[in-house]
């Protein structure tokens, strides 16, 4: 299974199913010139009992349409390449081709959420129609960044909203969870310390700003609502660094 291209498909897999793969996934099995008989390896994202990450599946092709792709799903193999915490980020946006970056890495380090919000100084405001294709564009990168990476789950990307009511209203109630946002503030916990007292597995909620930092009287509710404030240390890092600076922190403790 190791060396077979691998693909998500965005359905319940159980051994003997067969069914065609989603489009993208075909285009990607044509282009690599791939033939019936040859095999994948397919995971679907999903929690499963017992599983602390995922499960991969091996797949075979049985026909090659002009467009299409139908495979049989055979045997299952455990897959953990997840955190040993959970991490959701509540991002103020940064604009356009940076949080493609963003949530490209963020999936790769291991993100488990994604909370796109509209902060006071966000370049990036986009809402209703354009918001909802926003939002598929960046669960579509985060796909492709767990394909890439052999993370068998997949980061989540929210719907985005106003930076109130993700501060006030998190998408998963996770009460257990740290919440820190990160601050210049000369009380500011550094972000060693802030691990260390984490208990094993506990959950870490992380608040960043989009470009030029969450304002002044965002940081104060932020601190009024029971947020941390966390330093990264002296440097002045850009939006779509320094949630990653966060995240491979989590993946350095193992």
């Amino acid at each position: 299974m190791a060396a077979a291209p691998r693909c998500h498909v965005d359905r319940p897999l159980r051994a003997g199913d067969v069914f065609e793969l989603p489009p993208g996934s075909a285009r990607h099995v044509q282009v690599l010139r791939l033939q019936p008989g040859e095999r994948l390896r397919l995971f679907d994202g999903r929690a499963h009992p017992g599983q602390p990450g995922g499960l991969d599946w091996s797949a075979e092709i049985l026909h090659m349409g002009r467009s299409s792709v139908q495979v049989r799903v055979d045997t299952a193999e455990p897959v953990d390449r997840e955190l040993s915490r959970p991490v959701s980020l509540a991002l103020g946006m940064p604009a356009n081709e940076r949080m493609d970056w963003l949530v490209e890495k963020a999936g790769e380090l291991g993100a488990t959420a994604i909370e796109p919000l509209i902060c006071a100084r966000s370049v990036l405001r986009v809402q209703g129609e354009r918001a909802e294709k926003r939002l598929a564009h960046w669960q579509g990168i985060a796909v492709a960044a767990s394909e890439q990476c052999g993370r068998a789950r997949v980061c989540q990307l929210h719907p985005v909203r106003s930076f109130r009511d993700g501060l006030r209203s998190p998408v998963e109630a996770d009460p257990a969870a740290a919440r820190y946002l990160l601050s210049f503030r000369p009380e500011a916990l550094a972000l060693p310390a802030a691990l260390a007292a984490l208990a094993p597995g506990q959950g870490l909620r992380l608040l960043s700003g989009p470009e030029g930092g969450l304002s002044p009287e965002e940081e104060a509710e932020a601190l009024a609502a029971g947020w941390q404030p966390l330093s990264l240390g002296p440097r002045v890092l850009r939006a779509e660094t320094a949630p990653l600076m966060v995240l491979a922190a989590v993946a350095a403790q193992g």
